[in-house]
């Protein structure tokens, strides 16, 4: 049985090691070791990654009680190496999963609500709760557990005796077999779980709410500690600074710069829709009435859905047949909106879409969609009808 050195010591990054087996598996070799301090994927927790001399280590899990390390490369059983665990990664995971442990203590205590799901991704980890909360409640819970992160309260790991465990009110996802490690935090929160911790609360730096969701009857929070918060709060002022600049506003007037500008975009709006819908009608005033089909075309984007239609249903009315407005280029392709006083357009959008390569449809009166065709093409299948 390979000595399980990440129990014994979370910060141990360096140790020696011997392979005491060398096979090949799916992404590479599957190693061995008598002792090791990388932690296999479990309990939420991903896998650590480093070296194991100069064979870099991409994963590592547990098989019926074997801990298998995925190297890219053979390294012979009975070659004493210096195994290197990445540092950092397992300090962030560790301070998250000692979050994650308060949190879920701290909304067990308060609202009786158990932890059904946890995982632990780059962006951060997502806690599945198993009743709702809302935002004052949540705020509740985010207040508590930093303040159980600025007690500074000892992280104890240990495995009880079957005896004691018996007498322990502790959670747990599932049921457990055989020896149980239980992970405490005294006052906050007492757990089954496998995974390596820090020692302290206040290691774990700060606990951060980034967004909660209802979810299976429950609460699925998005939570980040520690470094990853310290990381995400630099992007958010990097942003929140970029956004100010952009905006020339202090960055505790960025709503209102943001409320102000959309303000302006929409009277734009409006304005741009008034002259299109202008400038349908001044198009449609230029065609000389048809007893046939009447035929236009529009540049690239130059006029919008609204005005479109405005063109379509003045021209449908100085014409016998059909009028056919077309918006776009040849490079690009044509949209196409089609209206009758006098036709089923529906009845007839098979025979249409055919002779201009289109796709499309809509009501008796009016329709619409897509055509790739050149715009000599298109009038010359507009006048085949």
């Amino acid at each position: 049985m390979t000595e399980r050195l990440y129990y014994e010591d979370s910060k141990l990054f360096f140790f020696l090691a011997r392979v005491t087996a060398c096979e090949a598996g799916k992404n590479g070799f599957l190693l061995e070791l008598d002792r090791t301090a990388f932690f296999p994927e479990g309990g939420g927790q991903p896998a650590d990654t480093g070296f194991i001399g100069e064979a870099r280590i991409s994963d590592v899990h547990e098989r019926e009680g074997r801990i298998l390390h995925t190297a890219d490369r053979y390294v012979a059983p009975g070659t004493e190496l210096i195994g290197a665990v990445d540092a950092e990664q397992r300090l962030r995971r560790m301070q998250n999963h000692s979050g994650e442990h308060i949190l879920s203590g701290v909304t067990h205590r308060l609202f009786g609500y158990d932890n059904v799901g946890f995982h632990m991704g780059a962006e951060g980890m997502t806690i599945d709760f198993s009743g709702e909360l809302d935002e004052a409640q949540l705020r509740q819970i985010e207040s508590m557990a930093n303040e159980a992160v600025r007690a500074d309260l000892p992280i104890r790991t240990w495995y009880p005796s079957s005896e004691e465990l018996e007498t322990l009110d502790y959670r747990s996802k599932k049921e457990l077999a055989g020896a149980v490690r239980l992970v405490e935090i005294k006052g906050i929160d007492l757990c089954a779980c496998c995974a390596p911790h820090v020692g302290r609360t206040g290691e774990v730096g700060m606990v951060k709410i980034l967004s909660a969701e209802r979810h299976r009857g429950g609460m699925r929070l998005t939570v980040i500690c520690g470094l990853d918060a310290l990381d995400d709060y630099r992007r958010r002022l990097e942003s929140a600074g970029a956004v100010s600049r952009l905006l020339s506003v202090p960055q505790e007037k960025i709503a209102a710069g943001v409320e102000r500008v959309l303000g302006e975009q929409a009277k734009l709006k409006e304005h741009a829709a008034a002259l299109e819908t202008e400038l349908a009608r001044r198009m449609a005033a230029e065609q000389a009435e048809s007893g046939g089909n009447l035929c236009a075309f529009v540049p690239g984007e130059m006029l919008g859905e609204v005005a479109l239609r405005e063109l379509t249903n003045a021209l449908a009315d100085k014409c016998g047949g059909f009028a056919a407005v077309f918006a776009g280029s040849d490079e690009a392709g044509w949209r196409y909106i089609i209206g009758s006083r006098h036709l089923d357009l529906r009845a007839m959008s098979r025979a249409i879409n055919a002779a201009i390569h289109g796709r499309g449809g809509g009501s008796p009166e009016m329709i619409q969609g897509r055509a790739q065709a050149t715009e000599a093409e298109l009038r010359a299948a507009v006048a085949s009808f």
